[in-house]
Protein backbone atom coordinates (compact mmCIF):
# COMPACT_ATOMS: atom_id res chain seq x y z
CA UNK A 1 0.00 0.00 0.00
CA UNK A 2 2.89 2.39 0.40
CA UNK A 3 3.82 1.96 -2.93
CA UNK A 4 0.06 2.67 -3.82
CA UNK A 5 -0.17 5.65 -2.06
CA UNK A 6 3.40 7.20 -2.80
CA UNK A 7 2.56 6.69 -6.98
CA UNK A 8 -0.52 8.87 -6.84
CA UNK A 9 1.01 11.49 -4.13
CA UNK A 10 2.40 13.86 -6.67
CA UNK A 11 -1.08 14.73 -8.14
CA UNK A 12 -3.43 14.08 -5.88
CA UNK A 13 -2.48 17.57 -3.95
CA UNK A 14 -3.31 19.36 -7.80
CA UNK A 15 -6.69 17.94 -7.90
CA UNK A 16 -7.89 17.16 -4.55
CA UNK A 17 -9.28 13.60 -5.69
CA UNK A 18 -7.24 11.01 -3.49
CA UNK A 19 -5.98 8.77 -6.35
CA UNK A 20 -5.49 10.73 -9.58
CA UNK A 21 -1.90 9.86 -11.46
CA UNK A 22 0.00 12.07 -13.40
CA UNK A 23 -1.26 10.45 -16.42
CA UNK A 24 -5.01 10.79 -15.73
CA UNK A 25 -4.34 14.56 -15.49
CA UNK A 26 -5.66 15.38 -18.80
CA UNK A 27 -8.36 12.95 -18.26
CA UNK A 28 -10.08 14.71 -15.17
CA UNK A 29 -9.88 18.31 -16.91
CA UNK A 30 -11.50 17.55 -20.25
CA UNK A 31 -14.34 15.32 -18.00
CA UNK A 32 -16.78 14.82 -21.52
CA UNK A 33 -15.80 13.16 -24.50
CA UNK A 34 -17.06 10.96 -27.70
CA UNK A 35 -17.47 7.44 -28.08
CA UNK A 36 -17.84 6.02 -32.06
CA UNK A 37 -19.29 2.42 -32.13
CA UNK A 38 -18.57 1.59 -35.92
CA UNK A 39 -18.01 -0.80 -38.00
CA UNK A 40 -19.01 -3.58 -40.57
CA UNK A 41 -22.52 -4.18 -37.94
CA UNK A 42 -23.05 -0.64 -38.82
CA UNK A 43 -23.83 -1.74 -42.66
CA UNK A 44 -26.67 -4.21 -41.25
CA UNK A 45 -28.17 -1.44 -39.45
CA UNK A 46 -29.89 -3.40 -36.47
CA UNK A 47 -31.54 -5.73 -38.94
CA UNK A 48 -30.35 -8.96 -41.05
CA UNK A 49 -32.52 -10.39 -43.35
CA UNK A 50 -35.66 -8.56 -42.80
CA UNK A 51 -35.10 -9.60 -39.25
CA UNK A 52 -34.40 -7.38 -36.04
CA UNK A 53 -31.76 -8.24 -33.85
CA UNK A 54 -32.35 -11.16 -31.88
CA UNK A 55 -31.93 -9.34 -28.46
CA UNK A 56 -34.72 -6.94 -26.67
CA UNK A 57 -31.20 -4.86 -25.68
CA UNK A 58 -31.05 -3.64 -30.05
CA UNK A 59 -27.36 -3.65 -29.03
CA UNK A 60 -26.67 -3.23 -33.03
CA UNK A 61 -22.91 -4.30 -33.04
CA UNK A 62 -23.75 -7.71 -31.34
CA UNK A 63 -25.79 -8.41 -34.96
CA UNK A 64 -23.74 -11.19 -36.03
CA UNK A 65 -23.84 -13.14 -32.70
CA UNK A 66 -27.39 -12.77 -31.96
CA UNK A 67 -28.34 -13.36 -35.65
CA UNK A 68 -26.07 -16.15 -36.33
CA UNK A 69 -24.68 -14.45 -39.19
CA UNK A 70 -21.81 -16.64 -41.50
CA UNK A 71 -18.42 -15.28 -41.23
CA UNK A 72 -18.90 -14.37 -45.42
CA UNK A 73 -21.92 -12.94 -45.32
CA UNK A 74 -20.97 -10.51 -41.99
CA UNK A 75 -17.88 -9.59 -44.02
CA UNK A 76 -20.10 -8.67 -47.69
CA UNK A 77 -21.01 -5.82 -45.51
CA UNK A 78 -19.12 -3.94 -46.35
CA UNK A 79 -19.85 -3.80 -49.76
CA UNK A 80 -23.30 -1.88 -48.15
CA UNK A 81 -20.56 1.29 -47.47
CA UNK A 82 -20.54 4.33 -49.09
CA UNK A 83 -16.45 4.51 -48.97
CA UNK A 84 -16.26 7.27 -51.14
CA UNK A 85 -17.97 9.19 -48.61
CA UNK A 86 -17.08 8.43 -45.71
CA UNK A 87 -14.64 11.18 -43.51
CA UNK A 88 -13.78 10.70 -40.29
CA UNK A 89 -12.58 14.39 -39.86
CA UNK A 90 -16.25 15.37 -39.53
CA UNK A 91 -16.59 12.80 -36.51
CA UNK A 92 -14.25 14.78 -35.07
CA UNK A 93 -15.26 18.13 -36.01
CA UNK A 94 -18.80 17.23 -34.52
CA UNK A 95 -16.63 15.96 -31.11
CA UNK A 96 -15.26 19.55 -30.82
CA UNK A 97 -18.17 21.71 -31.59
CA UNK A 98 -20.03 19.98 -29.10
CA UNK A 99 -17.45 20.34 -26.78
CA UNK A 100 -15.67 17.12 -26.25
CA UNK A 101 -11.94 16.69 -25.38
CA UNK A 102 -11.55 13.47 -26.36
CA UNK A 103 -12.40 10.99 -29.02
CA UNK A 104 -12.62 6.80 -28.69
CA UNK A 105 -12.69 4.73 -31.20
CA UNK A 106 -14.06 1.10 -31.82
CA UNK A 107 -10.74 0.33 -33.20
CA UNK A 108 -11.65 -3.45 -33.28
CA UNK A 109 -15.34 -4.94 -31.43
CA UNK A 110 -16.29 -8.53 -30.76
CA UNK A 111 -16.75 -9.02 -34.47
CA UNK A 112 -12.71 -9.19 -34.41
CA UNK A 113 -12.55 -6.72 -37.50
CA UNK A 114 -9.73 -4.00 -37.69
CA UNK A 115 -10.60 -0.33 -38.51
CA UNK A 116 -6.46 -0.37 -39.55
CA UNK A 117 -4.35 -1.65 -41.88
CA UNK A 118 -3.15 -5.07 -39.49
CA UNK A 119 -0.69 -6.83 -40.45
CA UNK A 120 -1.41 -9.44 -37.60
CA UNK A 121 -4.66 -10.24 -39.23
CA UNK A 122 -6.14 -10.21 -42.77
CA UNK A 123 -9.38 -9.48 -41.13
CA UNK A 124 -9.83 -5.57 -41.43
CA UNK A 125 -10.52 -2.74 -43.26
CA UNK A 126 -7.78 -1.81 -45.61
CA UNK A 127 -8.04 -5.51 -47.27
CA UNK A 128 -12.09 -4.87 -47.85
CA UNK A 129 -12.22 -1.65 -48.89
CA UNK A 130 -11.92 -0.07 -52.40
CA UNK A 131 -9.82 2.20 -52.47
CA UNK A 132 -8.14 0.60 -49.53
CA UNK A 133 -9.25 3.09 -46.81
CA UNK A 134 -7.50 3.04 -42.61
CA UNK A 135 -10.08 4.82 -40.73
CA UNK A 136 -7.97 4.93 -37.60
CA UNK A 137 -5.15 6.39 -39.67
CA UNK A 138 -7.42 9.27 -40.73
CA UNK A 139 -9.12 9.61 -36.84
CA UNK A 140 -5.93 9.72 -35.22
CA UNK A 141 -4.70 12.91 -37.93
CA UNK A 142 -8.17 14.18 -37.48
CA UNK A 143 -7.63 14.57 -33.57
CA UNK A 144 -4.18 15.85 -33.54
CA UNK A 145 -5.17 18.51 -36.13
CA UNK A 146 -8.14 19.69 -34.14
CA UNK A 147 -6.08 18.88 -30.34
CA UNK A 148 -8.32 16.27 -29.28
CA UNK A 149 -7.21 13.42 -27.52
CA UNK A 150 -7.35 9.82 -29.09
CA UNK A 151 -8.70 6.90 -27.53
CA UNK A 152 -9.13 3.11 -28.62
CA UNK A 153 -11.33 0.54 -27.99
CA UNK A 154 -10.33 -2.94 -28.32
CA UNK A 155 -12.34 -5.95 -27.92
CA UNK A 156 -9.33 -8.59 -26.16
CA UNK A 157 -11.58 -10.80 -24.57
CA UNK A 158 -13.98 -11.34 -27.33
CA UNK A 159 -13.31 -11.93 -30.89
CA UNK A 160 -15.83 -14.37 -32.97
CA UNK A 161 -13.48 -14.10 -36.13
CA UNK A 162 -10.43 -15.89 -34.45
CA UNK A 163 -10.57 -19.81 -34.18
CA UNK A 164 -9.65 -19.70 -30.77
CA UNK A 165 -10.97 -15.86 -29.85
CA UNK A 166 -13.77 -16.51 -26.89
CA UNK A 167 -17.53 -16.73 -28.24
CA UNK A 168 -19.99 -17.22 -25.96
CA UNK A 169 -20.86 -20.12 -27.50
CA UNK A 170 -18.15 -21.89 -26.14
CA UNK A 171 -19.92 -21.81 -22.59
CA UNK A 172 -21.32 -24.98 -23.93
CA UNK A 173 -18.59 -26.43 -26.15
CA UNK A 174 -15.57 -24.68 -24.03
CA UNK A 175 -12.46 -24.37 -24.91
CA UNK A 176 -8.97 -25.07 -23.45
CA UNK A 177 -6.41 -22.52 -22.24
CA UNK A 178 -3.77 -23.25 -24.31
CA UNK A 179 -5.75 -22.89 -27.34
CA UNK A 180 -7.49 -19.79 -26.12
CA UNK A 181 -2.96 -18.17 -25.68
CA UNK A 182 -2.72 -18.91 -29.13
CA UNK A 183 -5.54 -16.17 -30.11
CA UNK A 184 -3.96 -13.85 -27.55
CA UNK A 185 -0.46 -14.64 -28.40
CA UNK A 186 -1.88 -14.29 -32.64
CA UNK A 187 -3.37 -11.71 -32.58
CA UNK A 188 -4.25 -9.69 -29.30
CA UNK A 189 -0.54 -9.01 -28.36
CA UNK A 190 0.16 -8.18 -32.49
CA UNK A 191 -2.56 -5.76 -33.07
CA UNK A 192 -1.69 -4.11 -29.86
CA UNK A 193 1.36 -3.19 -30.79
CA UNK A 194 0.44 -2.31 -33.93
CA UNK A 195 -2.11 0.36 -32.47
CA UNK A 196 0.93 1.40 -29.79
CA UNK A 197 3.45 2.28 -32.84
CA UNK A 198 1.92 3.15 -36.07
CA UNK A 199 -0.63 5.88 -34.71
CA UNK A 200 0.87 8.27 -32.63
CA UNK A 201 0.33 9.06 -29.11
CA UNK A 202 -2.58 6.84 -27.53
CA UNK A 203 -3.84 8.43 -24.81
CA UNK A 204 -6.40 5.58 -24.18
CA UNK A 205 -7.24 1.90 -24.65
CA UNK A 206 -11.02 1.29 -23.43
CA UNK A 207 -11.26 -2.54 -23.08
CA UNK A 208 -14.42 -4.14 -22.62
CA UNK A 209 -14.32 -6.68 -20.47
CA UNK A 210 -16.84 -5.97 -18.02
CA UNK A 211 -16.53 -8.42 -15.65
CA UNK A 212 -13.37 -9.47 -13.37
CA UNK A 213 -10.96 -11.82 -15.24
CA UNK A 214 -11.82 -14.63 -12.71
CA UNK A 215 -14.64 -15.17 -14.32
CA UNK A 216 -13.46 -15.61 -17.60
CA UNK A 217 -11.56 -17.59 -19.86
CA UNK A 218 -8.43 -14.32 -19.68
CA UNK A 219 -5.73 -15.34 -17.11
CA UNK A 220 -4.26 -12.84 -14.70
CA UNK A 221 -0.85 -13.60 -16.43
CA UNK A 222 -2.31 -12.28 -20.34
CA UNK A 223 -3.15 -9.13 -18.59
CA UNK A 224 -0.22 -8.26 -17.18
CA UNK A 225 1.71 -9.35 -20.25
CA UNK A 226 -1.07 -6.40 -22.25
CA UNK A 227 -0.62 -4.02 -19.67
CA UNK A 228 3.69 -4.16 -19.69
CA UNK A 229 3.64 -3.96 -23.26
CA UNK A 230 0.83 -0.78 -22.90
CA UNK A 231 3.58 0.59 -20.46
CA UNK A 232 6.52 -0.18 -23.03
CA UNK A 233 5.56 1.26 -26.09
CA UNK A 234 2.92 4.20 -24.41
CA UNK A 235 3.46 5.00 -20.82
CA UNK A 236 1.41 7.86 -20.48
CA UNK A 237 -1.72 5.86 -22.31
CA UNK A 238 -4.78 5.61 -19.88
CA UNK A 239 -6.06 1.77 -19.39
CA UNK A 240 -9.87 1.36 -17.68
CA UNK A 241 -10.89 -1.13 -15.11
CA UNK A 242 -12.41 -3.58 -18.36
CA UNK A 243 -8.72 -4.47 -18.61
CA UNK A 244 -10.07 -6.99 -16.48
CA UNK A 245 -8.62 -5.90 -13.06
CA UNK A 246 -10.34 -3.22 -11.08
CA UNK A 247 -8.82 0.47 -10.04
CA UNK A 248 -8.19 -0.49 -6.27
CA UNK A 249 -6.29 -4.28 -6.86
CA UNK A 250 -4.05 -3.05 -9.32
CA UNK A 251 -2.82 0.86 -9.17
CA UNK A 252 -1.79 0.86 -12.62
CA UNK A 253 -5.39 0.78 -13.93
CA UNK A 254 -6.06 4.55 -14.24
CA UNK A 255 -9.92 4.43 -14.92
CA UNK A 256 -13.09 3.06 -12.95
CA UNK A 257 -15.44 2.16 -15.80
CA UNK A 258 -19.01 2.67 -15.11
CA UNK A 259 -21.53 -0.16 -16.79
CA UNK A 260 -23.21 0.88 -20.31
CA UNK A 261 -25.51 3.84 -19.55
CA UNK A 262 -24.85 3.48 -15.62
CA UNK A 263 -24.58 7.35 -14.37
CA UNK A 264 -22.90 7.87 -11.17
CA UNK A 265 -24.22 7.49 -7.74
CA UNK A 266 -21.35 8.33 -5.24
CA UNK A 267 -18.27 10.36 -5.06
CA UNK A 268 -15.26 8.23 -6.53
CA UNK A 269 -11.64 9.30 -5.35
CA UNK A 270 -10.17 7.95 -8.70
CA UNK A 271 -10.95 8.77 -12.16
CA UNK A 272 -14.07 7.18 -13.74
CA UNK A 273 -16.34 7.61 -16.28
CA UNK A 274 -19.82 6.32 -17.88
CA UNK A 275 -20.11 4.90 -21.51
CA UNK A 276 -23.40 6.35 -22.56
CA UNK A 277 -25.56 6.97 -25.34
CA UNK A 278 -28.03 9.29 -27.11
CA UNK A 279 -30.31 6.79 -28.05
CA UNK A 280 -30.09 3.32 -27.10
CA UNK A 281 -27.78 1.00 -29.14
CA UNK A 282 -24.50 1.89 -29.61
CA UNK A 283 -23.99 0.79 -33.38
CA UNK A 284 -26.44 2.13 -35.67
CA UNK A 285 -29.85 0.52 -35.53
CA UNK A 286 -32.69 1.81 -37.92
CA UNK A 287 -35.16 0.99 -35.60
CA UNK A 288 -33.95 2.66 -32.95
CA UNK A 289 -35.80 5.96 -31.84
CA UNK A 290 -35.43 6.10 -27.61
CA UNK A 291 -33.30 9.26 -27.83
CA UNK A 292 -32.44 10.95 -24.58
CA UNK A 293 -33.15 14.67 -24.77
CA UNK A 294 -30.19 17.43 -24.76
CA UNK A 295 -31.28 18.17 -21.19
CA UNK A 296 -30.86 14.71 -19.04
CA UNK A 297 -27.20 14.30 -21.44
CA UNK A 298 -26.49 17.43 -20.13
CA UNK A 299 -27.77 16.86 -16.67
CA UNK A 300 -25.89 13.35 -16.52
CA UNK A 301 -22.36 15.00 -17.61
CA UNK A 302 -23.27 17.74 -14.99
CA UNK A 303 -24.20 14.82 -12.56
CA UNK A 304 -21.02 12.98 -13.50
CA UNK A 305 -18.51 15.82 -12.62
CA UNK A 306 -20.20 16.79 -9.56
CA UNK A 307 -18.82 13.00 -8.23
CA UNK A 308 -15.45 13.49 -9.76
CA UNK A 309 -16.47 11.69 -13.29
CA UNK A 310 -16.64 11.76 -16.81
CA UNK A 311 -18.92 11.53 -19.71
CA UNK A 312 -18.40 9.32 -22.55
CA UNK A 313 -21.16 10.04 -24.73
CA UNK A 314 -21.68 7.67 -27.98
CA UNK A 315 -22.44 8.49 -31.47
CA UNK A 316 -23.35 5.59 -34.10
CA UNK A 317 -22.29 6.72 -37.50
CA UNK A 318 -24.29 5.01 -40.71
CA UNK A 319 -22.28 3.01 -43.25
CA UNK A 320 -22.23 6.46 -45.46
CA UNK A 321 -20.19 8.06 -42.05
CA UNK A 322 -23.02 9.99 -41.13
CA UNK A 323 -23.76 10.65 -37.85
CA UNK A 324 -28.02 10.46 -37.17
CA UNK A 325 -29.69 13.84 -37.19
CA UNK A 326 -31.16 13.52 -33.88
CA UNK A 327 -27.55 12.45 -32.64
CA UNK A 328 -25.84 15.54 -34.41
CA UNK A 329 -28.38 18.56 -32.94
CA UNK A 330 -27.99 17.01 -29.48
CA UNK A 331 -24.45 16.93 -29.62
CA UNK A 332 -23.89 20.69 -31.22
CA UNK A 333 -26.62 21.94 -28.71
CA UNK A 334 -24.56 20.56 -25.82
CA UNK A 335 -21.67 22.59 -27.44
CA UNK A 336 -23.41 25.79 -27.65
CA UNK A 337 -24.42 25.31 -23.84
CA UNK A 338 -20.69 24.37 -23.16
CA UNK A 339 -19.52 27.39 -24.72
CA UNK A 340 -21.30 29.47 -22.16
CA UNK A 341 -21.20 27.41 -19.28
CA UNK A 342 -17.70 25.07 -20.11
CA UNK A 343 -16.05 26.67 -16.97
CA UNK A 344 -18.35 25.09 -14.82
CA UNK A 345 -17.59 21.39 -16.27
CA UNK A 346 -14.30 21.52 -17.21
CA UNK A 347 -11.66 20.90 -15.05
CA UNK A 348 -14.42 20.80 -12.11
CA UNK A 349 -14.98 18.26 -9.43
CA UNK A 350 -17.17 17.55 -6.24
CA UNK A 351 -18.16 19.43 -3.17
CA UNK A 352 -18.40 18.47 -0.11
CA UNK A 353 -22.45 18.14 -0.07
CA UNK A 354 -23.81 14.84 -0.71
CA UNK A 355 -24.69 14.75 -4.76
CA UNK A 356 -28.50 14.94 -4.03
CA UNK A 357 -28.42 17.35 -1.18
CA UNK A 358 -30.80 20.14 -2.86
CA UNK A 359 -33.43 19.10 -4.93
CA UNK A 360 -32.98 21.62 -7.51
CA UNK A 361 -29.78 20.04 -9.16
CA UNK A 362 -26.10 19.57 -8.98
CA UNK A 363 -22.63 21.79 -7.64
CA UNK A 364 -19.31 21.74 -9.40
CA UNK A 365 -16.66 23.07 -7.61
CA UNK A 366 -13.20 24.48 -8.70
CA UNK A 367 -10.37 26.09 -7.08
CA UNK A 368 -9.14 29.89 -7.94
CA UNK A 369 -6.25 31.44 -7.19
CA UNK A 370 -7.06 32.70 -3.53
CA UNK A 371 -10.40 31.58 -3.97
CA UNK A 372 -13.06 29.07 -4.84
CA UNK A 373 -16.04 29.05 -7.08
CA UNK A 374 -19.39 26.68 -6.97
CA UNK A 375 -21.35 25.89 -9.73
CA UNK A 376 -25.05 25.67 -8.83
CA UNK A 377 -26.34 24.40 -12.06
CA UNK A 378 -29.92 24.31 -11.92
CA UNK A 379 -32.39 20.84 -12.65
CA UNK A 380 -35.37 22.57 -11.87
CA UNK A 381 -35.70 26.46 -11.91
CA UNK A 382 -37.87 27.53 -8.87
CA UNK A 383 -41.05 28.73 -10.10
CA UNK A 384 -40.91 32.27 -7.56
CA UNK A 385 -37.23 32.55 -8.55
CA UNK A 386 -36.02 32.09 -5.05
CA UNK A 387 -32.71 29.49 -5.00
CA UNK A 388 -32.18 28.22 -1.76
CA UNK A 389 -28.67 27.36 -1.18
CA UNK A 390 -27.94 25.00 2.26
CA UNK A 391 -25.24 23.62 4.17
CA UNK A 392 -22.68 26.58 3.61
CA UNK A 393 -21.25 28.65 6.61
CA UNK A 394 -19.33 30.71 4.78
CA UNK A 395 -20.46 33.80 3.14
CA UNK A 396 -19.89 34.54 -0.70
CA UNK A 397 -18.45 37.16 -1.80
CA UNK A 398 -20.17 37.48 -5.04
CA UNK A 399 -23.19 35.86 -6.56
CA UNK A 400 -23.72 36.13 -9.96
CA UNK A 401 -25.13 34.34 -13.80
CA UNK A 402 -23.08 32.16 -15.76
CA UNK A 403 -24.88 32.67 -18.32
CA UNK A 404 -24.40 36.49 -20.69
CA UNK A 405 -21.13 38.23 -21.14
CA UNK A 406 -22.01 40.61 -18.09
CA UNK A 407 -22.32 37.70 -16.03
CA UNK A 408 -25.27 39.45 -13.83
CA UNK A 409 -24.84 40.16 -10.36
CA UNK A 410 -27.55 38.68 -8.29
CA UNK A 411 -29.37 39.43 -5.13
CA UNK A 412 -29.20 37.70 -2.30
CA UNK A 413 -29.17 37.04 1.63
CA UNK A 414 -26.70 34.81 3.55
CA UNK A 415 -27.42 33.84 6.70
CA UNK A 416 -25.79 31.04 9.03
CA UNK A 417 -26.11 27.90 6.71
CA UNK A 418 -28.96 29.49 4.56
CA UNK A 419 -28.18 31.49 1.39
CA UNK A 420 -31.78 32.77 -0.35
CA UNK A 421 -30.80 33.76 -3.92
CA UNK A 422 -32.82 36.15 -6.14
CA UNK A 423 -33.25 34.26 -9.70
CA UNK A 424 -34.16 35.95 -12.72
CA UNK A 425 -38.17 35.53 -13.95
CA UNK A 426 -36.91 33.95 -16.71
CA UNK A 427 -34.38 30.99 -16.79
CA UNK A 428 -31.28 32.28 -18.43
CA UNK A 429 -30.70 28.52 -19.72
CA UNK A 430 -33.28 26.92 -21.54
CA UNK A 431 -31.53 23.03 -20.98
CA UNK A 432 -29.64 23.93 -17.45
CA UNK A 433 -29.03 27.65 -15.84
CA UNK A 434 -25.60 28.08 -13.42
CA UNK A 435 -25.23 30.04 -10.89
CA UNK A 436 -21.96 31.30 -9.45
CA UNK A 437 -20.73 31.51 -5.92
CA UNK A 438 -17.66 33.21 -5.43
CA UNK A 439 -15.67 32.76 -2.00
CA UNK A 440 -12.38 34.47 -0.77
CA UNK A 441 -10.64 30.82 0.30
CA UNK A 442 -12.41 27.52 0.76
CA UNK A 443 -16.30 28.16 1.80
CA UNK A 444 -16.69 25.76 5.08
CA UNK A 445 -19.74 23.59 5.74
CA UNK A 446 -22.18 22.85 8.34
CA UNK A 447 -22.18 18.98 7.79
CA UNK A 448 -25.56 17.22 8.80
CA UNK A 449 -28.23 19.65 8.34
CA UNK A 450 -31.35 18.88 6.34
CA UNK A 451 -31.75 21.17 3.44
CA UNK A 452 -34.04 23.33 2.37
CA UNK A 453 -36.37 22.71 -0.81
CA UNK A 454 -37.44 23.81 -3.51
CA UNK A 455 -41.31 24.72 -1.86
CA UNK A 456 -39.31 26.09 1.54
CA UNK A 457 -39.49 23.25 3.24
CA UNK A 458 -37.72 20.35 5.16
CA UNK A 459 -38.72 16.47 4.03
CA UNK A 460 -37.18 14.43 7.30
CA UNK A 461 -36.97 10.76 6.71
CA UNK A 462 -34.94 7.55 7.36
CA UNK A 463 -32.78 8.61 4.42
CA UNK A 464 -31.40 11.50 5.97
CA UNK A 465 -31.41 11.36 9.94
CA UNK A 466 -28.81 12.71 11.87
CA UNK A 467 -28.64 10.03 14.47
CA UNK A 468 -27.37 7.63 11.59
CA UNK A 469 -25.58 5.32 14.38
CA UNK A 470 -28.87 4.10 15.32
CA UNK A 471 -30.76 0.41 14.26
CA UNK A 472 -33.64 1.03 12.17
CA UNK A 473 -35.00 -1.23 9.81
CA UNK A 474 -35.87 0.04 6.19
CA UNK A 475 -37.88 -1.07 3.63
CA UNK A 476 -37.04 -0.55 -0.26
CA UNK A 477 -40.05 0.33 -2.21
CA UNK A 478 -41.59 -2.36 -3.34
CA UNK A 479 -45.05 -3.17 -5.96
CA UNK A 480 -43.19 -0.79 -8.83
CA UNK A 481 -43.27 1.81 -6.19
CA UNK A 482 -46.65 1.88 -5.11
CA UNK A 483 -45.30 1.17 -1.71
CA UNK A 484 -42.78 3.51 -0.88
CA UNK A 485 -39.93 2.96 1.07
CA UNK A 486 -40.10 3.55 4.58
CA UNK A 487 -38.57 2.61 8.32
CA UNK A 488 -40.64 -0.15 10.14
CA UNK A 489 -40.99 1.48 13.69
CA UNK A 490 -42.32 -1.92 16.43
CA UNK A 491 -40.85 -0.83 19.22
CA UNK A 492 -40.59 2.97 20.89
CA UNK A 493 -38.21 4.61 18.76
CA UNK A 494 -36.31 8.43 18.69
CA UNK A 495 -35.49 9.70 15.18
CA UNK A 496 -33.23 13.35 15.34
CA UNK A 497 -32.64 15.62 12.48
CA UNK A 498 -30.88 19.14 12.86
CA UNK A 499 -32.33 21.83 10.35
CA UNK A 500 -31.56 25.94 9.82
CA UNK A 501 -34.18 27.91 9.92
CA UNK A 502 -34.02 31.28 8.66
CA UNK A 503 -36.12 33.87 10.32
CA UNK A 504 -38.67 33.55 13.06
CA UNK A 505 -42.22 32.32 13.05
CA UNK A 506 -44.65 29.56 13.18
CA UNK A 507 -43.81 26.47 11.00
CA UNK A 508 -46.53 23.55 10.77
CA UNK A 509 -45.57 19.53 10.87
CA UNK A 510 -47.16 16.77 8.98
CA UNK A 511 -46.11 13.32 8.91
CA UNK A 512 -46.26 10.20 6.28
CA UNK A 513 -47.14 7.03 7.88
CA UNK A 514 -48.63 4.01 7.54
CA UNK A 515 -50.73 1.85 10.12
CA UNK A 516 -53.34 -1.05 10.12
CA UNK A 517 -53.76 -1.47 14.07
CA UNK A 518 -56.58 0.68 16.05
CA UNK A 519 -56.41 3.98 15.93
CA UNK A 520 -55.34 6.46 19.20
CA UNK A 521 -53.43 3.77 20.85
CA UNK A 522 -50.38 4.78 19.76
CA UNK A 523 -48.62 8.31 19.36
CA UNK A 524 -45.69 10.06 17.67
CA UNK A 525 -44.13 13.55 19.46
CA UNK A 526 -42.22 16.14 17.73
CA UNK A 527 -39.95 17.99 19.77
CA UNK A 528 -38.12 21.42 18.32
CA UNK A 529 -37.40 24.89 19.81
CA UNK A 530 -37.99 23.83 22.99
CA UNK A 531 -41.95 22.98 22.50
CA UNK A 532 -43.65 19.55 21.78
CA UNK A 533 -46.53 18.12 20.14
CA UNK A 534 -48.54 14.90 20.24
CA UNK A 535 -50.27 12.98 17.55
CA UNK A 536 -52.21 9.88 18.16
CA UNK A 537 -51.79 7.30 15.16
CA UNK A 538 -54.83 6.89 13.38
CA UNK A 539 -55.32 3.63 11.02
CA UNK A 540 -54.53 4.77 7.50
CA UNK A 541 -56.62 1.97 6.01
CA UNK A 542 -55.66 0.43 2.32
CA UNK A 543 -55.97 1.56 -0.84
CA UNK A 544 -56.02 0.22 -4.61
CA UNK A 545 -52.83 0.83 -5.76
CA UNK A 546 -53.75 -0.17 -9.72
CA UNK A 547 -57.00 -0.23 -11.07
CA UNK A 548 -58.88 -3.29 -12.06
CA UNK A 549 -55.95 -5.41 -10.96
CA UNK A 550 -56.55 -6.85 -7.46
CA UNK A 551 -53.69 -4.54 -6.33
CA UNK A 552 -54.54 -3.55 -2.66
CA UNK A 553 -52.04 -2.13 -0.49
CA UNK A 554 -51.41 -0.76 2.86
CA UNK A 555 -52.43 3.02 2.17
CA UNK A 556 -49.90 6.15 3.37
CA UNK A 557 -51.58 9.25 4.63
CA UNK A 558 -49.75 12.45 5.50
CA UNK A 559 -51.53 13.76 9.05
CA UNK A 560 -51.32 17.03 10.98
CA UNK A 561 -49.01 16.89 13.73
CA UNK A 562 -49.57 20.78 14.73
CA UNK A 563 -47.83 23.94 14.63
CA UNK A 564 -44.37 25.22 16.33
CA UNK A 565 -42.96 28.64 16.82
CA UNK A 566 -39.39 29.49 16.25
CA UNK A 567 -38.75 32.81 17.75
CA UNK A 568 -35.25 33.49 16.05
CA UNK A 569 -33.17 31.93 13.27
CA UNK A 570 -30.40 29.56 13.96
CA UNK A 571 -29.88 25.82 14.25
CA UNK A 572 -32.84 23.30 15.45
CA UNK A 573 -32.36 19.93 16.35
CA UNK A 574 -36.00 18.20 15.43
CA UNK A 575 -36.82 15.07 17.68
CA UNK A 576 -39.54 12.81 16.67
CA UNK A 577 -40.34 10.13 19.14
CA UNK A 578 -42.69 7.40 17.63
CA UNK A 579 -44.54 4.76 20.05
CA UNK A 580 -46.64 1.87 18.28
CA UNK A 581 -48.87 0.11 20.17
CA UNK A 582 -47.56 -3.29 21.73
CA UNK A 583 -45.62 -4.97 19.42
CA UNK A 584 -47.95 -3.41 15.93
CA UNK A 585 -45.48 -1.84 13.11
CA UNK A 586 -45.92 1.34 12.62
CA UNK A 587 -44.36 2.46 8.56
CA UNK A 588 -43.09 5.42 8.97
CA UNK A 589 -42.26 7.48 5.87
CA UNK A 590 -41.28 11.20 6.50
CA UNK A 591 -41.81 14.29 8.84
CA UNK A 592 -42.51 17.78 6.91
CA UNK A 593 -41.70 20.70 8.19
CA UNK A 594 -42.78 24.51 6.58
Amino acid sequence: MTAFFAFFLSFALLNSQSFVNERAGWFVEARYGMFIHWGLYSGAEGVWKGEILRNDNNYAEWIQYRNSIDGEEYLALADRFKWDEIDPEKWVILAKDAGMKYVVLTAKHHDGFALWDSRASHYNIARHTDPSRDILRELSEACHRHGLRLGLYYSHWIDWEHEYGWNHRMEITGIRPEDYDIYWQDKVIPQMRELLTNYGPIDLIWFDMWIHHSRTVVSREQLMQLKSLIRELQPDCLINSRLGLSVTEDSDVDIHEMGDNQIGSRLQDYPWQSPATVSHSWGFHRRDTEWKSTTSLLQSLINNVSLNGNYLLNIGPRANGDVPFEIAVRLLEMGKWMETNGESVYGCKAFELPVDYHDWGRITYRETEGGTRLYLHLFNYPLDNKLYFSGVTSRPAGVYLLAGKQRQSLEYVHDGALATITLPRSAPDPYVSVIVLEYDGKPMVHEGLVAKNMEGGYSLGPWNIDNSGIALKTVNKQRRGTVPSYAAIVEPTALKWKIYVDGPGPKTFDVSYSYQGEADKGTILVKAARESISHKVSSSGKTVAEPNSDWHIDDFRSQRAGIINFNNSGYYDIELEINPPGSEEIKFQWLWIR
